[in-house]
This record gives C-alpha cells, sequence and structure tokens, in this order.
C-alpha cells in the first residue's frame, strides 16, 4: 500500500501537478456508499462461490484439528487484506489505468491492465490458466468499477469484500491459506470446481460467479466522484448519481 500510494504520487506530481486523492481517493460525499457497496457486492459474490457447491452437495465443511477463531487474528487479517486491496487498486487502477484511459480510452486500457493483473498472479502457488484468466477478469471488473464511479472507493470495495470473505470460508486465497476459522472447505468435484490448490478462484464457478458480479456493478446505483484523468472538467462540481 505505501508502495503503490508513493508511485501513485510521483506520477500525479510528476506528470499532471496533482495530489495522490486526485487518482479518486478524496473522501467526499458518497465515498464511503461506494465503499460500502462494493464490500457487499464483493463479499456477496464469494458466499454465492462457495454456498452454492455446499447446497448442491459437491463440498462441505469440516472441522480443522487444533485450529480456532482468534478475534485478535481476525481484525489483523482484515486490516492486512484491506490494505493490500488498496495497494492493488491504487497500483492498477490508479495512475496506470486512468492515464492510459485518457490518452487511448476504457476499451483497450481496462482489457489491458485487467490482463497484465491476470498473468502477475501467476506467480502464486499453485496459479493455473483459469486461474489467471478469471484474476484477468477481476481485474477487469476493478476497471468497470472505476468507470461507473469515478473513483477507487467501489473498486477497493469489491476487492477487499472478495478478499476478506473468502478465508472466513474456510478456502484458499489465490494459492495462499490463511487460517482464521476452525474449518475448511472439502470438495466432492475435481480441479475444474473446486480450482485446485489455488482455491476457488480457479474455478469455473468463479468465472460464473464474475459474469453476475459483472452486470451487478454496471447497475449499482452508485455515487460519482471525480478522478482528474478521467474528467478533470468535473472536478469543482458537485458528484451525481
Amino acid at each position: 500500500l505505501i508502495a503503490a500510494s508513493l508511485l501513485g504520487a510521483l506520477g500525479m506530481a510528476i506528470f499532471e501537478s496533482r495530489k495522490l486523492s486526485d487518482l479518486g481517493l478524496h473522501w467526499r460525499d458518497g465515498a464511503q456508499r461506494n465503499l460500502l457497496l462494493g464490500i457487499a457486492v464483493g463479499a456477496g459474490g464469494a458466499i454465492v462461490l462457495i454456498t452454492a457447491p455446499v447446497l448442491m452437495g459437491v463440498a462441505h465443511f469440516e472441522a480443522v484439528a487444533g485450529a480456532g477463531f482468534s478475534v485478535r487474528a481476525s481484525v489483523f487479517t482484515l486490516a492486512l487484506l484491506f490494505c493490500g486491496a488498496a495497494g492493488e487498486e491504487i497500483a492498477f487502477r490508479g495512475f496506470p489505468l486512468q492515464f492510459l484511459i485518457r490518452g487511448y480510452g476504457p476499451w483497450i486500457s481496462i482489457p489491458g491492465i485487467g490482463i497484465l493483473f491476470g498473468l502477475l498472479h501467476g506467480f502464486n502457488p499453485g496459479a493455473t490458466p483459469l486461474s489467471m484468466a478469471n484474476t484477468a477478469g477481476f481485474g477487469i471488473l476493478f476497471g468497470l468499477a472505476l468507470m461507473r464511479s469515478h473513483d477507487l472507493w467501489l473498486p477497493i470495495g469489491i476487492h477487499f469484500g472478495w478478499n476478506a470473505a473468502l478465508p472466513f470460508l474456510g478456502v484458499e486465497l489465490s494459492g495462499f491459506t490463511i487460517q482464521i476459522v476452525g474449518y475448511r472447505l472439502i470438495w466432492k468435484a475435481g480441479d475444474l470446481w473446486s480450482g485446485g490448490a489455488y482455491g476457488p478462484e480457479a474455478s469455473i464457478l468463479a468465472t460464473v460467479v464474475l459474469l453476475v458480479l459483472s452486470a451487478i456493478v454496471w447497475k449499482l446505483p452508485v455515487r460519482k466522484g471525480v478522478a482528474y484523468l478521467l474528467d478533470s472538467e468535473r472536478e469543482d462540481s458537485q458528484p451525481e448519481y
């Protein structure tokens, strides 16, 4: 988060003579709404991803011997995951994406940064071609959220909500095991459905959930902020629905 913020601030200062907050980080009217909407969408998508196979009988929860729930560990994990989500959004959907959108438009820039986002997650443990494709899709989803809200709070919220929900549901997060609950999800299906060692983000179920989330984000009642690189002409205007 610190590294991404410093790089974003440098990019804005050198090329635009603006502040980091002008990337869409102003805490204006509607910022809290967008952040909370994003968290609800991200966490809701993760819950659907896990509960659907449980209800269909292809997965079940199983207690982990010696593991228990800790409030302190949970709070620390949530804080860490929020910093991670915010840092990645500032790094990818901050100056690089917004600068490209201003020059080349969203239809080239958003998929381009999304694909880069997916490829870089290919270094995670257990990564597969499907996990990288799904992660690229999420990168595109976060770019779509940026265009809908013209701030970074909506994509940060979606990213954080998704990342925060998965460990509490007893599954891996992008190839990493974060054990903060006393149970884990056991699959009766193959890697195409479970995601294998990478976790459910590398599954065909995640692809379906991703498409549903994209449709939801497209219709979300967000409140528009102002990101200078996207709409400098609206910088001093009032945000609108």
